[in-house]
């Protein structure tokens, strides 16, 4: 009887040290899973970044080019009748939302949003600049 105690006692321990070190093993590889995770995510991001600023850079010098072609012509519209005012006003208006847009841009980069808002919100603005670049060529 006590030769099967001591036998059911050696195989039990030796289970439950088995178990212990896969435990400990699978722990360590979750563990090193997760900061892989972590630390590949934060280059993408980083790398993703990059890209929007520039992309925002390229939506600030089109909007500015605009603006400069929108004041060149200000004057001959301001000296017209009401309707060329009104005509001019609102295309400008659309020239006011793409700055907007260009904005939400520059507060959702700033703010540290993720990528995939960012890049809504950059098609946005380049939605609205082309439609105040569609306003200002219908002048």
């Amino acid at each position: 009887m006590r030769k099967s105690r001591l036998s059911l006692f050696k195989s039990t321990s030796m289970l439950i040290s088995v178990v212990g070190i896969i435990m400990v093993v699978s722990t360590i590889i979750v563990v090193a899973y997760v900061g892989y995770s972590m630390v590949s995510e934060g280059i993408t991001d980083e790398i993703s970044s990059g890209t929007q600023y520039d992309e925002l850079a390229q939506l600030k010098s089109s909007y500015s080019d605009l603006a400069i072609k929108f004041d060149s012509i200000k004057s001959s519209y301001y000296g017209g009748g009401k309707d060329q005012i009104q005509v001019y006003n609102d295309a400008k208006i659309e020239l006011s939302r793409a700055d907007a847009a260009i904005q939400n841009v520059q507060s959702a980069l700033d703010a540290g949003k993720p990528s995939n808002e960012v890049d809504s919100r950059i098609d946005f603005a380049k939605q609205k600049l082309d439609a105040a670049n569609n306003a200002y060529n219908n002048l």
